[in-house]
């Protein structure tokens, strides 16, 4: 059998559909019939009289470039056509925010990806580039509870409105609610921005906008959430900006604890820090700390944390000594090579290997204790990106689907001392790190995963050899890609297996981490992503 182990791209979800509101005599914005935002002539007119600059497609960052720096809010003027004032540009940073977001609601683009890209390209650095990354993550971070409050204050679905102007609002109401922009200035630079992206929109914009002012964002939430005690799961999807169906599956997983719950949704909604794993032979973390002017991590013995900055542009990264890795993933990683072997311990496997973050920390622990690893990856372009996170590592890197166990002559059945299967999964344990995934993955995205989790870890249980050691690793808590898949191929695959205790095999004093014997690590409890670890013995 064959196809995409990790899929490249989440699979399209249903957005947020937001909220009805009921209301009486809707003001003369609202009442425009078929045409939402007034006179198209009229608005081709007003992008006629737009200055070259604004209207010079090639540069989407619009303005001319000769007319110098004009980042950190200073808009651009001079420009004069037939003695009237050119029309103001938004500033550099805010229209880079813009951009980003629209490249992951039009394109299906992943924020981590577009926006450094676009940061480079307009030479934003410092202050500026950091208040374009806030309102890029935050507005995405937000959409739902976004789409809910400029629907109320618009009188119609957000659906309704054109996608340009629609993430125009979002950004400009992220600003209003969760920012320290003052009301007048968030309004007045998201109208410009409407006027250049929508120019027959920018009345509707500000009447919108100036709704969305008479509220700060707990009253909004009190306004449009249902009532905590008559529908908990609806008022914290809403009030912290998750899908009714992750809020449930994540009280679920926490044992219908809905404080806890409201802890982890307030975490998933805080930008997360940086975490570099130095690699074990190749790099102190104290002294890889002190180089980058980071601290040493809580708990996994690689990890070091990033005030900040651009981590692929450390020394220590270009030269592969460390390189980026949330320290969730160290720890389970290091806990399968941890767990007490008896026997040979040179053979070692990753079978779902891109993009090669755990290959690396798992090729250089190999390096120090005689052994090799088979890194294993279906994707052509994924196994490049592990050749290149291996590279002078004791690494094979084997392009391939890791279901071929026992077909393949390169996966021979049970001949490997540990086993690493990183499952490909929903990604809800990183939804701080890729907050657009949250309003892409759907329940429908569920059987088809687990199916395959349950293959991918029937294969790795067949790769390894008796006695041997295999490690279950998703990056969601979804109790069905975890317990569930992993209980169910254990009695599906056809020889006996025995549940390691996880939690000696994670360092000694880590706090919430259950009755065993798996482990899952909660980004509100650790400060990792929310990893899910199952280690088996094959008997």
């Amino acid at each position: 059998m064959t196809g995409p182990q990790r899929p490249d791209r989440p699979v399209e979800g249903e957005r947020p559909g937001g909220y009805a509101r009921e209301h009486g005599d809707r003001p003369a914005f609202e009442r425009r019939g078929d045409d939402r935002f007034g006179d198209r002539e009229r608005g081709a007119r007003q992008r006629s009289d737009r200055p070259a600059a604004d209207r010079r497609a090639g540069d989407r960052f619009g303005g001319d470039r000769e007319r110098g720096d004009r980042r950190g809010g200073d808009r651009v003027g001079g420009d004069r056509r037939g003695g009237r004032p050119a029309r103001p540009a938004v500033d550099l940073p805010r229209q880079i925010a813009y951009e980003a977001i629209a490249a992951v609601h039009r394109d299906d683009a992943y924020a981590n990806l577009v926006l450094p890209a676009m940061l480079r390209e307009a030479g934003l650095t410092g202050r500026d580039a950091a208040f374009a990354t806030e309102l890029t993550y935050g507005t995405l971070r937000h959409t739902g509870t976004l789409d809910a409050i400029v629907t109320d204050a618009a009188g119609r679905d957000v659906q309704r409105i054109d996608p340009p102007v629609r993430d125009a609002l979002r950004l400009g109401a992220y600003q209003i609610l969760h920012t320290r922009v003052p009301a007048h200035a968030a309004v007045s630079s998201t109208v410009d921005l409407v006027r250049s992206v929508g120019p027959g929109a920018t009345g509707f914009a500000n009447a919108v906008l100036r709704e969305i002012t008479s509220r700060d964002a707990d009253a909004w939430v009190a306004k449009l959430a249902p009532a905590p005690e008559t529908d908990p799961i609806g008022h914290l999807a809403l009030a912290y900006s998750h899908p009714q169906w992750i809020v449930r599956s994540f009280a679920e997983a926490l044992g219908g604890d809905m404080g806890e719950t409201t802890r982890l949704l307030i975490e998933d909604n805080e930008r997360p820090p940086v975490h570099l794993c130095a690699r074990p032979g190749l790099a102190d973390p104290v002294a890889l700390a002190d180089e980058v002017g980071g601290a040493p991590g809580a708990f996994s013995p690689y990890a070091v944390y990033l005030p900040g900055g651009a981590p692929g542009d450390l020394p220590a990264v270009t030269d592969g000594r460390a390189h980026v890795q949330d320290e969730g993933s160290q720890l389970v990683a290091d806990a399968l090579v941890a767990a007490p072997l008896d026997g040979p311990d040179g053979r070692w496997l990753d079978l779902c290997a891109g993009p090669g973050g755990k290959s690396g920390l798992l090729g250089a622990l190999a390096a120090t204790r005689g052994a090799r690893l088979t890194a294993v990856e279906v994707a052509e372009h994924r196994a490049r990106l592990v050749a290149q996170a291996t590279r002078g590592l004791p690494v094979t890197v084997v392009h391939t689907d890791g279901r071929t166990v026992g077909s393949d002559p390169k996966l021979p059945e049970e001949h490997f001392d540990r086993v690493l299967v990183d499952a490909p999964c929903t990604g809800l344990g990183a939804l701080r790190r890729r907050p657009e995934s949250r309003w892409r993955r759907q329940p429908s995205d569920l059987p088809p995963l687990t199916r395959l989790q349950r293959e991918l870890l029937t294969a790795g249980l067949r790769a390894a050899r008796p006695g041997g050691l295999v490690a279950y690793v998703t990056c969601s808590p979804h109790v069905v890609e975890t317990h569930v898949t992993v209980t169910e191929a254990a009695r599906r695959c056809g020889f006996d297996v025995d549940f390691v205790d996880a939690r000696p095999l994670l360092p000694a004093g880590m706090p919430g981490l259950g009755d065993g014997p798996t482990v899952q690590l909660w980004p509100h409890r650790h400060g990792t992503d929310a990893m899910f670890l199952a280690v088996l013995r094959r008997v």
